[in-house]
């Protein structure tokens, strides 16, 4: 269903005394609203940690990522059905940096999506052009070719899904792309979720999201909160995006 969301996608970052200071100060002062919700992606070996601390407060948790595989022998590869026994909300799928730098396709990532599903697990399917794409003209055209390769996967299980657009220009650069900008691709990813009945799921914007842009970025029609990198890792500046 739609509404406001805020994840944060702590990558390759954290500790086990930094990720408890900072677990502890979202606790405390994250009380969660109705209609609003936050959630942390962290790092597979972090989770037994999140779920120890978060499980009798107001905030999810979830992995990065999941293997396309439901088991089997593909060493060093984490199951959906293993982020589920750690209580996992939601599993983060396609993201650009395991597009790139781990030459994940559209069709893998599709099967992603199923396993995290088939798991009861939510996934936050990643679609986004880069600053080459986007010059060219061809935005549409591939965030369209991306998010359609899962539709096609999940069909009317889509509906029980998150999409995030990450413009890979933006993140990590501290680019942002204009609220403007946000907005018509989050138009047309909607439109494109109304072919399998899915427009009403929450719809994120990820790309150097701060507390001091994320008002603008949320307040346009067809965002419904971010995808927050490195921001997350501190509480004061994720919880300032949460409550923008």
């Amino acid at each position: 269903m739609r509404g406001k969301l805020v994840v944060g996608n702590w990558k390759m970052n954290g500790g086990l005394e930094a990720n408890a200071r900072l677990l502890r100060s979202l606790v405390e002062r994250w009380k969660g609203a109705s209609g609003r919700a936050m959630a942390v992606c962290v790092p597979f070996p972090y989770l037994a940690q999140c779920r120890d601390v978060l499980q009798k407060g107001a905030i999810a948790w979830g992995a990065q990522d999941a293997s396309e595989h439901a088991s089997g022998a593909y060493t060093g590869e984490v199951s959906a059905a293993m982020l589920r026994d750690f209580g996992c909300g939601f599993a983060i799928v396609g993201h650009s940096e395991r597009r790139q730098l781990h030459d994940e396709t559209d069709a893998q990532v599709a099967r992603k999506a199923q396993r995290v599903l088939e798991a009861g697990i939510v996934p936050i399917v990643c679609v986004g052009e880069t600053l080459e794409q986007r010059e060219s003209g061809h935005t549409d055209a591939v965030v369209s070719r991306q998010i359609d390769a899962v539709l096609d996967a999940l069909r009317g299980d889509a509906a029980r899904s998150v999409v995030a657009y990450e413009p890979v220009w933006a993140i990590g650069t501290g680019r942002t792309a204009s609220p403007e900008q946000a907005q018509d691709v989050h138009a047309l990813l909607r439109s494109r979720l109304a072919r399998v009945g899915a427009e009403h799921i929450a719809v994120l914007y990820g790309g150097s999201v701060k507390a001091g842009n994320a008002q603008k970025l949320f307040a346009m029609p067809d965002i419904d909160g971010g995808l927050v990198g490195g921001a997350s890792l501190d509480a004061d500046e994720f919880l300032a995006i949460a409550h923008a």
